[in-house]
């Protein structure tokens, strides 16, 4: 037997065996033209290994072919130019930083206000629809994105801006000038007025003012005037304006309250909406009749536009009697505030009915213009050009970070077999899909293409996800559930090889901040438990505490943390698997 070991590349390792030796040679000649030359060490793909036994003349044609179908369609996944060179010196973990800051930059505020918001002439297009400027254009945003969004709407609207009110977090002004990111700040003579609130994220008086110069300015419209609405995650926080005359302390004691007892977030958003002017639509009436246009930059699963910032432009109903049934559940029906007894028990609507449903939604323009999915996305074409073959799982993977772990462990360990996986894998593997938010069809989906890589030799996969999975507190350290999961999926891969012939697996979260830590999240592998217990580190301790952060830290000097700084973005989280080329060994007969 004769191994042809000449025609393994950086990505597909394939040992193919031939019986007949006598020929070998005339069917490896040489020719410097040939795609399957021996340098070129750049073709990727899905090669569909062919068995075959020379008997003659034909062998060599016929072994060429078998050759070159190997890489047939390899052109889909080679990178071009300059590139080819780079990715070969490229480690795993260069790569899945490379992957995870192409998912940042894809949901950028200022890209994805250009994308969202096309300006030709005096039209403005947005989401199919055509909007005409006359000097008539204002502009209320609420959220952590928004300055960024904000800055860019106007360099694209210019001169038809007439007015604008943004409310953002605390602080995020210099500290956007101390990470030189000068681009999302608003230029001097800015007609939007900035106003900074939600320390800790959570509603304060700031916010409350913010909220109410808002009000006064979308009250003022006219049916000629267009309202341009920008909303990201944290908007909700930033937007507070308790029905009169309940309190922002009380409105904030009874949703705690409510949250402390168990309540679901759709209980919650129900409630929070019955006590607000502005969510579930409200914003959007008060502009009435004016043309609002929202742009969203979703950091929810699903992009539901009703719970993101709590929906201030898409009009849900409030039924008493449904808010009542949720506090009597939760026994705090007998303990509210008088004034929150006042506004649930009136008979009228929130406001005043200002016409038909359907000429309030041809009024309003809803569109998320940035989410988890186009960054993982995005995520999927950086990755491809760095020679991995991108799957994407789910852009909705939730649930508690024990489970995530152990689905990502799982994942790897049935992609990186090198014999058809035991059938109670694949079964364990779909078990946890209710525990984390994943569809069955989904596993089903990346475990076949998992399979298909691992049992045809088609080279590197990257397995791409997001969401944002919970974490149990049950100690007092610094961390964020991306550094706890990373932390968690590295003791999961346990026994399994190193990179980079061993898998590798990032968490990140896409706003830069993990927590309250300076981290976005971590990469880690299978050596991450050995490596910890030979400088004295205590993987487990770590977790019962909650301290990932400090973990990651002092591990090797904090080489393996997430530090993209800040981002000025926020779409949730991106987890990231990488799974090496499995060699394949394929006998003659």
């Amino acid at each position: 037997m004769v191994r042809l070991e000449s025609i393994i590349t950086h990505r597909v390792h394939i040992q193919l065996e031939l019986s007949s030796v006598q020929i070998l040679p005339h069917c490896l000649s040489a020719n410097p033209d040939s795609a399957i030359h021996s340098s070129h060490t750049e073709h990727r793909g899905n090669p569909e290994v062919h068995h075959t036994r020379c008997t003659g003349a034909p062998c060599k044609d016929r072994l060429m072919a078998c050759v070159v179908s190997l890489y047939r369609p390899l052109s889909l996944l080679a990178p071009v130019g300059v590139r080819r060179a780079i990715v070969c010196r490229m480690s795993l973990d260069m790569r899945a930083r490379e992957v995870f800051a192409s998912a940042i930059e894809a949901v950028q505020p200022d890209i994805v206000m250009r994308r969202g918001l096309e300006r030709t002439g005096d039209t403005l297009l947005v989401n199919g629809r055509s909007f005409t400027l006359k000097n008539n254009l204002h502009l209320v945003g609420f959220g952590k994105a928004v300055l960024g969004m904000a800055a860019e709407a106007e360099r694209i609207v210019g001169d038809h801006l007439v007015r604008g009110v943004i409310s953002v977090p605390h602080g995020i002004q210099e500290t956007i000038r101390q990470h030189g990111k000068d681009q999302m700040l608003l230029k001097d003579g800015s007609r939007i007025t900035v106003m900074e609130g939600a320390k800790h994220n959570l509603p304060d008086a700031d916010a409350q003012r913010a909220a109410e110069c808002i009000k006064e300015l979308v009250s003022t419209l006219t049916e000629n005037d267009m309202l341009l609405v920008l909303i990201s995650g944290g908007g909700s926080a930033l937007l507070p304006a308790p029905v009169p005359p309940i309190s922002l302390q009380e409105k904030q004691d009874v949703t705690r309250r409510l949250a402390g007892a168990g309540a679901t977030i759709q209980e919650l958003n129900s409630v929070r909406r019955a006590l607000s002017i502005l969510k579930g639509g409200g914003l959007a009436h008060c502009a009435h009749p004016a043309q609002v246009v929202a742009l969203v930059l979703s950091d929810v699963i699903g992009d539901p536009l009703d719970l993101i910032a709590s929906g201030p432009t898409v009009w849900t109903e409030v039924w008493p009697e449904e808010i009542w049934s949720i506090l009597e559940r939760y026994g705090l029906s007998s303990s509210l505030p008088v004034s929150v007894k006042e506004v649930l028990g009136r008979s009228a609507p929130r406001w005043e009915e200002s016409g038909e449903q359907s000429d309030r939604a041809a009024h309003v323009l809803n569109a998320v213009i940035g989410s988890n999915s186009i960054a993982l996305e995005c995520a999927g074409r950086r990755a491809r050009e760095l020679g991995f073959r991108p799957v994407v799982l789910s852009p909705g993977v939730c649930g508690n970070v024990q489970s995530v772990s152990r689905l990502y462990g799982l994942l790897a360990r049935f992609a990186c077999s090198r014999d058809e996986p035991p059938p109670e894998l694949p079964a364990e593997i779909l078990k946890l899909g209710p525990e984390t938010g994943v569809e069955s069809w989904d596993l089903c989906r990346a475990m076949q293409v998992l399979g298909e890589g691992r049992g045809e030799g088609w080279g590197a996969t990257c397995l791409l996800a997001g969401g944002e999975p919970t974490v149990q507190l049950t100690g007092k350290g610094r961390g964020g559930r991306n550094q706890e999961l990373a932390l968690r999926v590295g003791l999961e891969l346990a026994g399994m090889e190193l990179p980079p012939k061993g898998p590798l697996f990032l968490s990140g979260g896409t706003d830069g901040q993990d927590g309250p830590t300076e981290a976005a999240g971590a990469v880690t592998d299978a050596g991450l438990g050995k490596e910890a217990r030979a400088q004295g580190l205590d993987p487990d301790g770590f977790l019962v505490n909650n301290d990932s952060f400090t973990f990651f830290s002092r591990l090797s000097g904090g080489q393996r943390l997430l530090l993209p700084g800040l981002t000025g973005t926020n779409v949730m989280d991106v987890h990231m698997l990488l799974i090496p080329p499995i060699p394949i060994v394929v006998s003659g007969r």
